[in-house]
């Protein structure tokens, strides 16, 4: 390869160059970006104290935030380019950048950093990346793991352009597979406190009352017969804050490696006046058995507080799952997610995900369980909006929340006391399973132009009981003392099913994440819901022949049978004796820009259990970013084999291991015999291309 490389001579395939600004890259998506016209942001050469800050003649200083080492000022709409000319011409400041929102996320904003991610083409050596860092003034920074070829690099104070810029010249090079700017979006926590206070934990168990039928709890107590948890079980809860002196937070061994990633240091505590949300949850799964307060799905096991920045950016991923990784976490609890209609994740935020949950828990992987979000939105799909108000929303509105499509998680949905839909939860073909929680209206609002807009009303009275946790100490949290029980939404639901997996792996410690996960779905209750939905009027509590449910995932979780199918599955030999090895070589066209995709099957005759496997898959397309891989089992269960990350090569000839891909570590233990299908499915238009055979190879 030429290693002379000029970034003039570049243009960005698909992209029009009057468009370089505002279109944003993003695990294998392109998003539209608008500039906000009142707010701008700027790196200080040096540490600006908050005084000197409120003191510049350039605009209204808002807010720092400290992970990017930004500052965000706002102005009047007409005064915007004035005032970032004259925050760069002052010496004090590095550079300034606009902000940007994605189009149709209303009150979404979009803050640039320094840190762009490039992935090269494999055949790419040393001195041609070097000469295309050189020529964007880029300075390379660290390998991104799990992802080959791919590194994150900074823009440095000589670069010309912004990140967006700069990653969309890059992604029209030959030698780059994806490019992508880190970008920081805040955090939404998926939590609206709304129900009174109820003395007693009715999710846990109950034998019936008011606002309680049959059969809505989680069962816990007979999961308890065999086990209240372990301490070696470690329940990484990620979240705003944590009251760490709370009587239910107390015991020996009961929290191992706090973090505050916010203040940089080890304390998760609460600011002043703030109210913890993380004391909350983190109640729910693991508050400790003292004979006092209240108690926990999983009481003996650990808690791992880690308390995030509240801004979703790569860099803070990567610190919040890498240090679950390292410290040991078995289970990552998130109740929160983007503020945004419309997020997919970056390739660096997928990538740390999916090593938490194939290379954690010394490589069975962490079990991860993300709240489904309180919108009563589509986890990912379409909805057409009426009724908001001054129209902020309006027409076909896609939604899309990449934790919780994310395949290596598990997204968490809600239901009510009276084992009905939560009318906030959100739903779709990605939810795992669902959790008791309360009930209310949906809770997504946006904040835009100084107004605050929230989702059209729900007409009708909504029954069900709220949650009994714990809550930060005296008066400063939801409710004067020590205890709410005014908490609710899917932020409920999902530390409950995290508690209910600490359980199992607590009986079970040899359960990789995706064993874990297909025993939560398979003993699931099939709580149904006939009514329709009050405000979309949808009906989606039902379950399809694969035995999911829009509304529900594979139903609500059901500690006792989870407890005991982990019981059973103690001492499973994973070592295979015999090779069977099926082959399907005719070819077929994948479809262009179609979600039904393809599939092509192999069946298996023999019986024995699945101890290892293999698949290798040749695939001809004109650009093989656009594609997914999955395998699917006889069982019905999908295992994404390949992500979008493939970028601009051609051809695939690929094979797929537990070594390679240990997410295949869920198929092991199941029948070998049966019906196995390799899905292919072309996301984007244009390009095309075939599957010309596959092979599978299963030790038995």
């Amino acid at each position: 390869m030429n290693d002379r490389v000029n970034s003039s001579d570049f243009t960005t395939t698909g992209v029009p160059a009057s468009s370089l600004g505002v279109v944003l890259q993003r695990g294998g998506e392109e998003l539209i970006l608008e500039k906000v016209l009142d707010r701008f942001t700027i790196r200080p050469t040096t540490d600006f104290p908050p005084q000197q800050l409120s003191q510049v003649t350039w605009g209204i200083w808002q807010q720092s935030i400290p992970q990017a080492k930004l500052e965000l000022f706002t102005v009047a709409p007409n005064q915007l380019e004035s005032a970032m000319a004259k925050a760069r011409a002052d010496r004090n400041v590095a550079f300034a950048s606009h902000v940007y929102a994605i189009k149709a996320n209303p009150g979404t904003f979009v803050y640039l950093n320094d840190q762009i991610t490039i992935q090269f083409v494999s055949e790419v050596d040393t001195a041609t990346i070097n000469a295309i860092s050189a020529a964007f003034n880029l300075v390379q920074e660290k390998p991104v793991l799990g992802i080959p070829n791919a590194f994150v690099f900074l823009v440095s104070k000589q670069a010309t352009e912004n990140p967006i810029k700069i990653t969309n010249q890059l992604q029209g090079l030959k030698e780059v597979l994806a490019a992508e700017p880190n970008i920081l979006i805040q955090t939404q926590s998926h939590y609206k406190p709304r129900d009174p206070l109820y003395p007693q934990q009715w999710y846990l168990n109950h034998n019936g009352g008011n606002q309680l039928v049959v059969g809505s709890h989680i069962s816990v107590e007979k999961a308890w017969d065999i086990t209240r948890g372990l301490r070696s079980v470690v329940v990484a809860v990620v979240d705003d804050s944590f009251d760490l002196n709370h009587p239910d937070f107390q015991g020996s061994g009961k929290v191992v490696a706090p973090r505050d990633f916010k203040q940089k240091d080890f304390l998760p505590l609460p600011d002043d006046n703030e109210t913890s949300h993380g004391t909350a949850c983190a109640g729910l799964a693991v508050a400790e058995e003292n004979g006092t307060g209240i108690v926990g799905v999983a009481p003996g096991c650990a808690l791992m507080p880690i308390r995030s920045t509240g801004f979703l950016d790569d860099e803070s991923i990567e610190e919040i799952f890498n240090w679950a990784i390292e410290k040991g976490a078995s289970v990552i609890s998130c109740s929160w997610g983007a503020s945004a209609v419309y997020f997919p994740l970056s390739l660096r935020q997928k990538a740390v995900i999916t090593r938490a949950a194939t290379k954690g828990r010394n490589g069975k992987g962490c079990v991860i369980v993300f709240a489904a979000g309180n919108a009563n939105r589509p986890v990912n799909g379409t909805i057409n909006e009426q009724n908001w108000p001054e129209n902020i929303l309006k027409g076909n509105v896609d939604w899309l929340s990449g934790f919780s499509v994310h395949p290596d998680v598990m997204a968490i949905a809600a239901s009510t006391s009276l084992n009905k839909k939560a009318a906030y939860s959100n739903w779709g073909t990605s939810i795992s399973v669902c959790a008791p929680s309360n009930n209310a209206p949906p809770g997504m609002s946006f904040q835009d132009k100084g107004y605050i807009f929230t989702q059209p009303a729900i007409a009708t009275s909504l029954t069900g009981l709220g949650m009994l946790t714990t809550d930060q100490l005296g008066s400063a949290g939801y409710d004067p003392g020590n205890f709410t029980g005014n908490f609710g939404g899917t932020s409920s639901a999902t530390p409950v099913v995290a508690g209910v997996a600490a359980l199992v792996l607590s009986a079970n410690p040899d359960l990789t994440a995706q064993q874990v996960k297909r025993i939560l779905q398979e003993t699931a209750d099939k709580i149904v819901d006939s009514d329709p939905d009050p405000q979309l009027s949808l009906r989606a509590g039902t379950y399809d022949g694969d035995g999911h449910s829009q509304w529900f995932g594979y139903g609500k979780v059901n500690a006792a049978r989870a407890v005991q199918a982990a019981q059973q599955q103690r001492g499973v030999t994973s070592t295979a004796t015999k090779q069977v090895t099926g082959n399907n070589n005719s070819q077929v066209a994948i479809p262009d820009n179609d979600l039904q995709g393809i599939k092509s099957a192999i069946a298996i005759s023999e019986s024995g259990v699945v101890k290892d496997i293999q698949i290798t898959a040749n695939i001809t397309h004109d650009y093989l970013g656009d594609l997914e891989i999955y395998l699917i089992a006889p069982t019905n269960q999908q295992v994404l084999l390949q992500n979008r990350t493939l970028g601009r090569g051609t051809k695939l000839q690929m094979t797929y291991t537990v070594r390679s891909h240990p997410i295949l570590k869920q198929l092991l233990s199941i029948s070998a015999q049966g019906r196995w299908q390799l899905w292919i499915i072309d996301y984007a238009v244009q390009d095309v291309g075939r599957l010309n055979n596959w092979e599978l190879t299963l030790g038995i």
